[in-house]
């Protein structure tokens, strides 16, 4: 036992000595690290220190083994799941689809090498997409999905009894079915006679439409490194003006996604975003959560020519009488407490210039596109 304290001290403060497993050392592990020093003291219990190398060496060649999902999320940062395996990979005419099963996060959908949402914690994404707008407005009965043909989106919105009619509109088939045939927790909701499915452009189909709506939701891809995403028009100041307020009723609610939201990334696309919705609407409200499997925070804009009142008893109130299922991660108080930023984020909200326009979407530094290892 001394002489295995001494070797720790020695490792400790003279890491030099690691030589050849140097290396492993350096990126191991917590967990790993305890389990090693458990066989070690096994191994000293029973006599037997020259098992000690073999432990290190089983442990880091499970390690090499481990194959990641890694994406720079930030200049200089990135961000890696664990994988057990990719289960699919596909591309239609718009995209490319990547669907990983991951050690911690579950299935794991990877849209045009971004990651998009996993099993694990997807639900927090969706319950803020849907469930604030929803449930400020007064009395919604119909809503507009832009993009969502997953289906997650749907399925929160349809946990409010007193909804009516609930249209998404995707504009890719081809992936929206391979999504519902690999992610199977909304099958539910696409047997639901409220839910209609239209696959489209969402600017086409809102110009087309002759219907307004209580509630129009942006589930739509965050603007990518080279703003070629395919819906980066449905983020300018002339899709929100020409398209979305003359299809809002008139208390209707406008709420989007609006990408990272973190200390490092909201400037890439959640504050221009914002400016961006307040030079077309009278009202807007920011807010925030952490998502784990994104490594950092996202944003959600919530946007509309009448007031927004947000009080937490009252929320807390129409989720009992409105949602028929429980909430996972939202309640009133909640809801009330992610729309309080950080004082970065609200100076930058506060400054922020930019606008995003047909001509210009230009953003800051966004997530790379991720790759598999």
């Amino acid at each position: 036992m001394l002489s295995f304290l001494i070797s720790a001290l020695i490792l400790l403060f003279f890491p030099t000595f690691l030589n050849d497993n140097e290396e492993y050392f350096e990126l191991d592990l917590v967990e790993d690290y305890m389990t090693l020093n458990a066989h070690v003291q096994e191994d000293e219990d029973e006599g037997g220190e020259q098992h000690n190398d073999q432990v290190a060496e089983d442990i880091n060649v499970k390690q090499h083994k481990v194959n990641w999902f890694e994406q720079e999320i930030y200049s200089e940062v990135k961000w890696c799941l664990a994988l057990d395996s990719v289960e699919f990979r596909g591309a239609s005419e718009f995209q490319n689809l990547t669907v990983l099963s991951t050690k911690r996060f579950g299935k794991a959908l990877v849209i045009d090498g971004h990651l998009q949402n996993t099993e694990l914690d997807e639900y927090i994404y969706h319950e803020n997409l849907v469930h604030p707008a929803l449930l400020t407005h007064n009395n919604p009965k119909t809503v507009f999905i832009m993009g969502g043909g997953g289906g997650s989106a749907a399925r929160e919105v349809l946990k409010h009894r007193h909804i009516e009619k609930v249209i998404i509109c995707d504009i890719d088939r081809n992936i929206a079915g391979l999504i519902r045939e690999h992610m199977t927790a909304n099958h539910a909701a696409f047997k639901d006679e409220r839910l209609q499915i239209v696959y489209n452009d969402a600017k086409y189909e809102l110009e087309m439409s002759e219907e307004k709506f209580d509630v129009i939701l942006g589930d739509l891809p965050e603007l990518d490194e080279s703003n070629s995403s395919g819906s980066s028009h449905l983020y300018t100041k002339s899709f929100y003006e020409n398209v979305v307020i003359p299809k809002l009723k008139g208390n209707g609610l406008l709420v989007t996604q609006a990408g990272p939201a973190g200390i490092f990334t909201h400037k890439a696309m959640f504050s221009p975003l914002y400016n961006t919705l307040k030079q077309v609407f009278s009202y807007v409200v920011a807010y925030t959560a952490v998502m784990p499997s994104y490594g950092d925070s996202n944003g959600w804009i919530m946007a509309s020519n009448e007031p927004i009142n947000l009080d937490g008893e009252q929320l807390n109130n129409r989720i009992g009488e409105r949602i028929k299922d429980e909430l996972r991660y939202l309640d009133g108080p909640v809801i009330i407490a992610s729309t309080v930023l950080n004082k970065t984020l609200k100076n930058s909200l506060m400054e922020e210039t930019r606008i995003l326009t047909d001509e210009n979407v230009n953003v800051g530094f966004v997530r790379k596109r991720g790759v598999c290892n």
